[in-house]
């Protein structure tokens, strides 16, 4: 009987230890980009966002631009697919709110032809303006949206650097007007070499990164090359995280599936072959290593999820989603000690 006593009093000692070690690890936004479509979504596409153990969903809106000199966006058109416009936003929100997803609303713009958003500049001043009320309006929306459909996270803007650098006055105004609306947490997404400029950290509650940082040359980097890769990039985000007092989050993280994925990740060019599974999983699994348990870093939202599980990803697809890939599986893992 002691010995039996003694047992049960050091299993129940483990277990202990054990549930505190799982708790120990800090709660981070385990998020996904989640991809508009031209349908509704229900329960089974959401399904294995939850499997991936996320807790977090990006919405990303689409406000479509001519070109990279031309001010008007246009935005919320019948000719979108549902999942860009209002009424898809909210419906989106609704459905992966009520399966315990909290969202991030991240309008974006579009210039015809896939041209760079960094890019766009005016010729004149009153094309400035004409660009600046434009896209209040299309921000100013969604912030609305976001307000109503008790959105968590809004982020004001995309790799916008051109914009931000030539009209700094008119974003630090934005913040304003956007706060006026929605009571939410803000953030920017800041492309991975645009950050560091960003003039109005100090306004936001994220320093929201596009993290397409390149951290490797080879065409399947060890797991060691990877984390050795980020470690420059690393200390200038812990940097600025002290500079501004804001916890650094990821508004996108991910690799494509192809061959040398770690120099350029921000490639999106339509390559084919190169299937490289192994080198997502292990630039997947570095980015993990170096951020997550960092208790200035706030978590991020991988490249990208599409709402048919079933029909993405898989063996022959070099692009960015991590679906029916071993980078999934990665992600799998690592998000469910974060919960």
């Amino acid at each position: 009987m002691f010995v039996m006593k003694q047992i049960l009093i050091f299993t129940l000692l483990i277990i202990t230890c054990s549930c505190a070690m799982k708790s120990s690890k800090p709660e981070k936004v385990n998020g996904v980009s989640f991809v508009a479509s031209r349908d509704t979504i229900g329960e089974q596409h959401i399904k294995p966002i939850v499997s991936l153990n996320a807790n977090y969903a990006s919405l990303m809106p689409f406000g479509f631009i001519r070109e990279l000199s031309h001010p008007e966006i246009r935005f919320n058109t019948e000719r979108q697919w549902f999942g860009e416009r209002e009424d898809g936003i909210k419906q989106y929100a609704k459905e992966l709110k009520k399966n315990g997803i909290n969202i991030m609303l991240k309008p974006q713009i579009w210039v015809w032809n896939g041209e760079f958003t960094g890019f766009i500049k005016m010729a004149h001043e009153e094309d400035w303006i004409a660009l600046e009320n434009s896209y209040s309006k299309f921000i100013l929306k969604f912030a609305q949206v976001a307000e109503e459909a008790d959105i968590d996270v809004f982020c004001i803007g995309t790799e916008l650097e051109g914009f931000v650098d030539e009209r700094p006055d008119f974003w630090h105004q934005l913040v304003k007007d956007v706060r006026n609306i929605y009571k939410g947490k803000l953030t920017y997404a800041a492309n991975w070499n645009e950050y560091e400029r960003t003039p109005f950290w100090s306004e936001l509650d994220y320093i929201g990164v596009d993290a397409y940082f390149p951290v490797s040359d080879e065409q399947t980097p060890t797991l060691e090359v990877c984390k050795k890769g980020w470690q420059a990039h690393k200390n200038l985000l812990k940097s600025h995280f002290e500079t501004h007092q804001k916890p650094i989050l990821f508004t996108e993280y991910g690799y494509r599936s192809i061959d040398y994925a770690g120099k350029q990740p921000w490639r999106v060019d339509m390559e084919e072959g190169q299937v490289n599974m192994e080198a997502q999983a292990i630039l997947t699994q570095a980015l993990f290593d170096e951020f997550w348990n960092e208790d200035w870093f706030a978590g991020g939202f991988v490249w990208k999820w599409f709402h048919q599980h079933s029909e993405v990803g898989a063996s022959e697809n070099n692009r960015f989603t991590p679906q029916n890939k071993p980078a999934e599986e990665v992600i799998r893992e690592h998000y469910s000690k974060y919960k």
